[in-house]
Parts: C-alpha cells; sequence; structure tokens
C-alpha cells in the first residue's frame, strides 16, 4: 500500500491494482496535463494536475464502494477505471480536445486502446482485470460506470472541490463526503438516498457558480480559443498527426508550437500572456439563432468574412460561439418518500439556475487589441448581432428569472 498527501482529501491510500498502476506511463503522463488548461492565464495558482484528480477521484471511488457494500473484482474494476478515468485527455485537457475529436473520432474516455496494449494491459492482466471492461466503465457502461461517468459520478465530486481549492474561489464547496455516503442503488439507478435532495442541489450550484468564475471566464476563454488556432494550424501545416498530438503533454505541445514559423506567434502570444482582448462579448438574446448551429467549417468562413471587412489578416479575427447553456446535473436522482425522482423534477431551484445559466452564455469575437475596435464593428455587422452599442458587455441589466416564478 502506497499513501500520498493530497491538498484535498488529506492522506489517500492507494493499494491493489491501483498501486500498480499509478507507476505506468500513462499516469505518470497526467502530472504533465494541467487540469484546467489555460484557466491559469486567469489563476495562477490552478497548477493542479490530472494525476491529482485521478488520485481524488480513485479515493472518493474506493469511499463509495466501501459504502455501498461492493467488494473484491468488481471493486477492483471500478478503482483501476477511476484512477486510469483521464489517461485519455489530450494536452491542456480539455481546450483540445474537439480538435482531437474531429481528426481522431475519439474523445478523452475512449480509452480502450490505451488499456489493451504495453503496461496498463500487464498490470490489469495481473489482477485477472479485462482492459474491455475496465474502459467500458471509464465510458459510464453499466450499473457501476455511474459511478465513474455519470450524473453523480465521483469525478464531478472531486474536480469541484479540487478546482475550487487551487482557484482559491470558494464557490465549489460541496459536502463531498455525505455524497458519497448517501449514495444508493435503487432498480439499477445511482442514487442520493432520503433527505438529499439539498444535497444534490449542491452539486448543481457549485458547477453553476464555477462556470463564469472559472471554466468559462473570458480570459480562458480567449487563451484556449487561441490555443486551438495553434493546434490547428500545426495539425495542418505540419508532420504532426492528431493521434500523435493526443499523447502529448502540455509541455509537447508548447514546444510542437513554438518549433514551427507557422505556429510560433501563437507560442510566444500564450507564453507571454499577450492574448486577443474581447472585440465583442455578446449575450444571448443578442445573437441570432443560426449562428448556434454554426459547424467548424461555418465558424472559419464566418471568421474570414469579418477579417476582410474589417481590413485585417484572416488569423487576427476568432470567433467563440460556446455551445447552449446545459445542466447534466438536473437529471440526477434523489430518493423523495420511497419514490426516485430527478432532481429538475423536484427542485425549484433547476429551472432558476437553468435560466442563469443563460443568462451567462456569451459569444466572443477575439482580436489583437490594436485591431480590436474595428473587428468589433464588423463583427456585429457581418454577424447580425442586435446590440444597444456596447459590444462589450459584463453585467447583466436585470435579472430575469427567481426562485418565486418557479414555486
Amino acid at each position: 500500500m502506497t499513501t500520498i498527501k493530497d491538498s484535498v482529501h488529506d492522506h489517500i491510500a492507494v493499494e491493489g491494482v491501483a498501486a500498480d498502476l499509478l507507476e505506468t506511463p500513462p499516469v505518470q503522463r497526467l502530472r504533465r496535463v494541467k487540469q484546467l488548461g489555460t484557466v491559469t492565464m486567469v489563476y495562477p495558482s490552478a497548477n493542479h494536475t490530472r494525476f491529482e484528480h485521478s488520485l481524488g477521484v480513485y479515493h472518493l471511488a474506493d469511499r463509495a464502494l466501501s459504502h455501498l457494500g461492493i467488494e473484491g473484482r468488481q471493486a477492483e474494476r471500478v478503482r483501476a477505471a477511476a484512477l486510469l478515468h483521464d489517461v485519455g485527455h489530450s494536452p491542456y485537457s480539455h481546450n483540445i480536445e474537439e480538435i482531437v475529436h474531429r481528426k481522431t473520432g475519439k474523445y478523452h474516455d475512449d480509452v480502450a486502446g490505451l488499456l489493451d496494449t504495453g503496461e496498463v494491459a500487464r498490470v490489469l492482466a495481473d489482477h485477472d482485470l479485462s482492459p474491455s471492461k475496465v474502459a467500458g466503465l471509464v465510458g459510464g457502461e453499466g450499473e457501476l460506470g455511474q459511478l465513474v461517468s455519470g450524473e453523480l459520478d465521483v469525478d464531478r465530486m472531486d474536480y469541484l472541490v479540487r478546482d475550487a481549492h487551487h482557484t482559491g474561489v470558494p464557490y465549489g464547496t460541496i459536502d463531498h463526503e455525505r455524497l458519497v455516503r448517501e449514495l444508493r442503488f435503487v432498480d439499477g439507478d445511482l442514487v442520493l438516498d432520503e433527505g438529499n435532495v439539498q444535497t444534490a442541489e449542491s452539486l448543481l450550484l457549485a458547477r453553476a457558480l464555477m462556470n463564469p468564475t472559472v471554466y468559462a471566464h473570458h480570459v480562458a476563454r480567449i487563451a484556449k480559443s487561441m490555443l486551438r488556432r495553434g493546434t490547428e494550424r500545426l495539425l495542418r501545416e505540419t508532420d504532426v498527426t492528431a493521434e500523435e498530438l493526443r499523447r502529448w503533454d502540455d509541455c509537447d505541445l508548447l514546444v510542437g508550437l513554438r518549433s514551427s514559423d507557422a505556429t510560433s506567434a501563437y507560442a510566444r502570444r500564450l507564453s507571454e500572456r499577450d492574448l486577443f482582448k474581447r472585440a465583442v462579448w455578446a449575450e444571448r438574446q443578442a445573437v441570432p439563432d443560426e449562428l448556434l448551429a454554426a459547424d467548424h467549417g461555418a465558424v472559419r468562413e464566418l471568421e474570414r468574412d469579418i477579417a476582410e471587412a474589417a481590413n485585417v489578416s484572416a488569423p487576427a479575427v476568432v470567433l467563440d460561439i460556446p455551445a447552449e447553456p446545459s445542466m447534466t446535473e438536473s437529471s440526477s436522482r434523489v430518493l423523495v418518500n420511497g419514490e426516485v425522482r430527478r432532481l429538475g423534477e423536484q427542485s425549484t431551484l433547476v429551472n432558476a439556475i437553468r435560466a442563469a445559466g443563460t443568462d451567462q452564455w456569451r459569444l466572443g469575437v477575439y482580436a489583437p487589441a490594436d485591431e480590436s475596435e474595428r473587428v468589433g464593428e464588423a463583427a456585429v455587422r457581418e454577424l447580425g448581432l442586435d446590440l444597444d452599442g456596447t459590444r462589450v458587455r459584463d453585467a447583466r441589466r436585470g435579472i430575469h428569472a427567481t426562485l418565486d416564478e418557479f414555486n
């Protein structure tokens, strides 16, 4: 058994298959992949990695298995899946995942190819565990897969607390000990036991507060967009393949960007935090519905149109259209008077948070500081944005939803 001091969970005891997996290259690579990617541009202390997060997920999974009374090979499969759940991440975590998916068809939880070869496969075989079954759990398959990837998974419980701790913001604080202790299986569904509606709401509220403050902070979004543009060009202009790149770590990608004349400008800007500025920061009601359906090719075409209208080079314009707000946690299941109910059906808070998510949504257009003014003016015309003269708006003009509306 190995005991590791953790900044969030104090001491984590790692044993069995997890202890043997700990020293394998795919797991050790996670030491060099930051948990929050470009969020470090906003919160300098957010330098925690996927490695320590994976340890935390393993720890919470182990605690949950104990409370649920699950033992033996089943439990070991879940422990292995918890520790390995992020080994498929590309450099900078989620920041370039869409690019890798477009090129390879794989997201970070598609780990089967990583588990059935090399050191990881050897360790799993030594413990008589099937790589395909462990990979299935990582993907959320089966009853126990809900513990690793689901509405009430231990992944979410760890990253909210850990991200809040390392950024220094108080919004991700949740009672993860109670959440783990109150998990139950009812007819194959992972649910929270009686009296835990507020416990489930705490997950929802924490995620809703962390999103605009940390995960979707405008500086992090700008840096992420620039990193994506650089990565796309690296794949287009050099011999680097997406399959190769997805196994890199953060340092590998930055060095790759620096090493090519086609991408060195992006590397310099990211390294020196010389980021583009917001030319447009538009609320949802100002954005035509058809823009939200724009695919990757359409977005690039719109960027070229804006650049031409603003008389700037095409790389000087970045159009950032996030997906419409979603709330996976609202489908969490809770026991109420002996009946399994979805949180969204039981909690009035869900609807208020959903409305707040829409209020917080922003379309962004970014450009170098000395070109942002004319890029912003061109973007408003080319995108058909219905603005009131203010191209960059952070504060809401009014509260559009209250809890009283949903009573």
